[in-house]
């Protein structure tokens, strides 16, 4: 018996040191790892820039008041189209109480003397129709009349401009009125009924009643690193982006580029503008935030491969060209390559079309070993 537990000890002892050995031995062989597989193609490479910035017309017209007072009417709101010559609101004129007194008094004294010749007038109509006196006299007071006359009229539209801001045969001309000054939009009026306004002069920029534009002529309005903004240029076209309005891309050129850059979170940027043309059927709020995506170069029908392929030592790129498909083996090989857009790169020389190569790691497998119990 006890031989038999002697014979059998020795044996598991034997099969622990073998599995032992065994588990060590796969351990230590080789790790295989698996590769996807690239091919060689024709293709187009672009490398475009991306400038953020928004969209806005190209101009912004602000509509000043012609004289100070309180907005008695407003006929627009942000929105409403409106052609030159539309009126947007209506000013009550607030006199001064100098002038106005002024101006009464001189209506007053017009109407005294226009009174008074107004009975010389006729007292002498009367004896010229009688022959009493001649006709050059008569001439004289008849002048004298007309005058005292006008300059009655022009006293009474004095102070009616005093008063009331208006005249009785310049109502439509009316500078109370304050009409758009141009076809288009109206974006924003900043004034309500009741609130005092001012006249634009030499010491004053004057209250905005409304700001108008024309919606149809649109510009983009962003800006570009000093890196790339030297690779641009006046004419460019580009594809923009706005976020508001999902899958829509309008075209743009560009028209201008700033010759002085600004310094923005320690970045040099340089403002650019680009008109865009707005489709009939695409509605385009001022100030919507867009993106510009602007093709710096593009070659067409160029040999290319996806750049992760490419291994760099220094100034020289190689690639592994697949030789052998089981097990997976490689070779080395040196090539030149051109431009990248960041995907693809283009091989100018050192590959052909239809070319095997090795891409990134898509496996790695070690022989399954289980551990002796």
């Amino acid at each position: 018996m006890k031989k038999f537990f002697r014979i059998f000890w020795l044996v598991v002892l034997a099969l622990v040191v073998f599995g032992t050995f065994w588990f060590l031995w796969n351990k230590s062989k080789p790790v295989v790892k698996l590769y996807q597989v690239e091919e060689v193609t024709v293709g187009n490479i672009q490398k475009n820039t991306v400038a953020t910035g928004k969209v806005e017309p190209r101009n912004e017209i602000l509509i000043k008041p012609q004289m100070s007072g309180i907005i008695a009417e407003v006929y627009k709101e942000a929105g409403d189209m409106v052609k030159a010559g539309d009126v947007i609101a209506k000013i009550k004129v607030i006199p001064d109480m100098v002038s106005l007194n002024s101006a009464e008094s001189r209506v007053q004294r017009a109407q005294i003397s226009f009174d008074q010749l107004k009975k010389n007038y006729e007292r002498d109509l009367s004896l010229y129709n009688q022959k009493v006196i001649s006709k050059e006299e008569f001439e004289k007071t008849e002048l004298q009349y007309k005058n005292d006359k006008e300059e009655l009229k022009s006293a009474q539209d004095n102070l009616s401009l005093t008063r009331d801001g208006i005249s009785s045969d310049k109502s439509q001309l009316s500078n109370t009125l304050v009409r758009s000054t141009i076809n288009g939009t109206i974006l924003n009026v900043p004034v309500k009924v009741g609130n005092s306004v001012i006249q634009s002069n030499n010491f004053n920029d004057g209250t905005t009643i409304a700001t108008v534009a024309n919606m149809n002529d649109m510009l983009f309005v962003g800006k570009l690193d000093e890196t790339e903004v030297g690779r641009i240029k006046v004419g460019m076209p580009m594809d923009i982006t706005i976020g508001a309005i999902e899958n829509t891309k309008l075209s743009a050129i560009l028209e201008y580029v700033s010759p002085k850059g600004t310094e923005e979170n320690g970045a040099i940027m340089f403002e650019m503008k680009a008109a865009v043309t707005v489709p009939s059927d695409v509605f385009i709020r001022a100030g919507y935030s867009a993106n510009a995506e602007i093709t710096l170069s593009k070659l067409e029908k160029v040999v290319t491969i996806p750049e992760s392929c490419i291994e760099f030592n220094g100034d020289t790129s190689f690639v592994y060209v697949l030789k052998k498909v089981e097990p997976q083996t490689f070779e080395k090989k040196q090539v030149k390559t051109g431009m990248s857009d960041g995907m693809k790169i283009e091989i100018k020389s050192g590959l052909k079309v239809k070319d095997k190569i090795r891409g990134a790691e898509i496996l790695e497998k070690k022989p399954e070993v289980k551990r002796p119990e």
